[in-house]
C-alpha cells in the first residue's frame, strides 16, 4: 500500500467516524465533567500524599 492509498483510506475512515459521531447532550457533558474532576482530584491527592510522605521522611 503506497502513501496515496493510505491517505485515501485515512480520509474514508475519518468521514465514517464523523458521520457516526454526535454532540453530547447536557447530562452526558456533566457526567463526563464530574468523572474528569474526580480523576483530577484523585491524582492530586495521590501526589499530595507522596510529597507529604517525602517531606516527613526527609527526601
Amino acid at each position: 500500500m503506497n502513501v496515496q492509498e493510505s491517505f485515501n483510506k485515512f480520509i474514508k475512515d475519518s468521514k465514517r467516524v464523523l458521520k457516526v459521531a454526535r454532540k453530547p447532550d447536557t447530562s452526558e457533558y456533566l457526567e463526563f465533567a464530574k468523572i474528569t474532576a474526580i480523576g483530577v482530584l484523585i491524582v492530586g491527592a495521590i501526589g499530595f500524599v507522596m510529597v507529604l510522605i517525602g517531606q516527613l521522611i526527609g527526601l
